[in-house]
């Protein structure tokens, strides 16, 4: 009797152990959430993927970052993480109109998923609102590059009859034409005549692109115009523009330059003097921290991030402070 008390025992010890432990390897499974970026080369995504990871570190999730510059990769990239044992991703898609594939694929894998900095757009061109994004508001960021120009210009006391404003636009982009078209409103409330505005389009979002729009622009302003505004949607546009007026003759004393998002303009910076003066910097540490902390608790908690979280904070980063700014962020180099 006793021995057969003692097996029952056994038993139960072994049978209540192994459920402790399957109770316990349950509660301890690693949440695991996937970050796309198209260009991971850039600083911009390179922070983003640095905070990501640490809010992975703090809350306890791990981060599997994938370059993903093109379609196919993107697709291929959320096969592999729904393989890995992903339950979401945050991504910023190498090409916007992605979206409808992109929500497909996650949806054919279970995996939750959110956009951040370029939002997704569906077949007839509109934003896909059902899918939660966290982005710059761009209009609002592009009133505050227009705002820095025109204070730099009275700074130097420029005399609005005499300058001219060179705005290089990519309205192909939603973000694009938001950004331009806040920072001439800002340019025009401060006082720039509307008739000394001059919009060029460009082909290429990048410096060579920029350089022959604001080249074509250059001829067409009169011979009374004396000082530049040179304005575009990011670093590039603007510092292919400066580099357009150089050419042409312009002194950088007379040309005010203002790009936006400070990791391309580093280079351009570190330079003594330079029409280009200085760059609108956003939070690419925020945005990657918070989309990351925003996924684990939706595949954790079940709370869905907001469909639109606008992120308007830019600090202007100028030869005076750029380096500064950057080591706050870890993006100085």
């Amino acid at each position: 009797m006793f021995r057969r008390r003692g097996i029952r025992s056994l038993c139960f010890a072994a049978l209540t152990a192994g459920a402790l432990g399957f109770a316990g390897a349950s509660f301890a499974e690693e949440v695991k959430i996937g970050f796309l970026v198209k260009q991971p080369e850039e600083p911009w995504f390179q922070t983003e993927w640095a905070f990501a990871e640490k809010a992975g570190k703090e809350l306890g999730f791990t981060v599997l970052k994938i370059a993903v510059p093109d379609g196919e990769k993107t697709l291929s990239a959320i096969d592999s993480l729904a393989a890995n044992g992903a339950k979401g991703f945050v991504i910023c898609p190498p090409d916007v109109s992605l979206g409808p594939a992109i929500v497909a694929k996650a949806k054919l894998n279970d995996l939750k998923v959110m956009a951040v900095d370029d939002r997704f757009i569906d077949a007839k061109g509109a934003f896909m609102e059902d899918v939660p994004y966290l982005g710059m508001a761009a209009f609002e960021v592009g009133q505050k590059q227009g705002t820095a120009m025109a204070e730099e210009a009275k700074k130097r006391g420029w005399d609005w009859s005499e300058t001219y404003a060179v705005i290089n636009t990519y309205n192909e982009l939603d973000t694009g034409k938001k950004r331009t078209d806040g920072s001439v409103d800002a340019l025009k409330k401060a006082g720039l005549p509307e008739d000394h505005i001059l919009f060029t389009p460009q082909k290429t979002l990048d410096v060579p692109g920029s350089m022959d729009a604001t080249t074509s622009a250059l001829v067409k302003l009169p011979a009374g115009a004396k000082n530049l505004i040179i304005g575009g949607m990011n670093d590039n546009t603007v510092l292919g523009g400066v580099r357009a007026t150089e050419s042409a003759g312009f002194s950088a004393d007379n040309v005010i330059g203002i790009g936006i998002n400070g990791t391309d303009a580093i280079g351009e910076l570190k330079k003594p003097k330079s029409g280009f003066f200085g760059s609108m910097l956003p939070s690419p540490h925020v945005e990657g921290y918070e989309t990351a902390r925003m996924m684990f608790e939706w595949v954790t908690a079940g709370k869905e991030p907001p469909k639109y979280t606008a992120m308007d904070e830019v600090t202007l980063i100028t030869r005076e402070n750029f380096q500064a700014e950057l080591e706050k962020i870890g993006l100085w180099k």
